[in-house]
């Protein structure tokens, strides 16, 4: 897809509703579109708008191994609430056996080169194999849930994963998404009752404190630049 035609997008739907993008984007993508959730509120969002309309979109997460119990026991309650599959990515055994073995099992305390590695084995690699022979990937991200993704748009480009990024939300607020959340009884993360305001892997996703933005509570004792695990890579 060309950027003039990716602009044309933004342009087009840059007052859309996400109700009306993911139809569209379900019509001209059909059958190589698929949502990445993390269970997150906002894909909690998107997976009730998808499962309640019938859109056409399949739904995948990943499991890296290092999860919180209240997050398996979601993934469980989301299928059962929606009667839908949400398929399960894992990395892969011998990377994560070759990883532990050679750095230890909390390798990603040590250094930011660690913590990388950690996140690529875990995580990048396992959406590499979700997103193949795909053309559009859905995800959840907001514009104000990190100075990174601040100017991050609707339609984008991903050159990491040679892919269509579409962010239905990205003009969403966290009062936005939990208004939906509470109106329409969307399962979500007990977590999020314990100030757990971005959640991930266990040893790397600790509470907010009152005044911190969400993503404090992720790799903490990293620079705040840094905060990010390469899903979402940039320039």
């Amino acid at each position: 897809m060309t950027t003039i035609e990716i602009h044309t997008l933004n342009h087009n739907f840059s007052d859309a509703m996400p109700l009306e993008i993911l139809q569209f984007c379900a019509e001209k993508f059909e059958g190589a579109i698929r949502l990445s959730s993390s269970l997150g509120a906002e894909d909690q969002l998107l997976t009730h708008i998808i499962a309640t309309h019938k859109i056409s979109i399949s739904i995948f997460t990943l499991d890296t191994g290092r999860l919180f119990p209240e997050t398996y026991s979601l993934i469980d309650r989301t299928r059962e609430k929606y009667n839908i599959n949400l398929d399960v990515y894992f990395p892969k055994a011998s990377q994560v056996e070759a990883m532990v073995n050679a750095k230890g099992m909390n390798l990603f305390y040590e250094s930011l080169a660690n913590r990388q590695q950690c996140c690529h084995v875990r995580k990048i690699e396992p959406l590499r194999r979700a997103l193949a022979n795909q053309e559009c990937w859905i995800t959840g991200l907001r514009r104000d849930q990190s100075e990174f993704r601040s100017d991050m748009h609707l339609f984008e480009w991903d050159d990491e994963f040679g892919i269509l990024k579409v962010n239905p939300l990205i003009n969403f607020s966290d009062l936005d998404v939990w208004e939906y959340i509470h109106e329409n009884n969307v399962p979500y993360n007990k977590l999020y009752d314990k100030n757990f305001l971005s959640i991930g892997c266990a040893p790397c996703t600790r509470a907010v404190q009152d005044g911190e933005n969400a993503r404090a509570g992720r790799w903490w004792w990293e620079d705040a630049n840094h905060k990010e695990c390469g899903l979402h890579k940039r320039e």
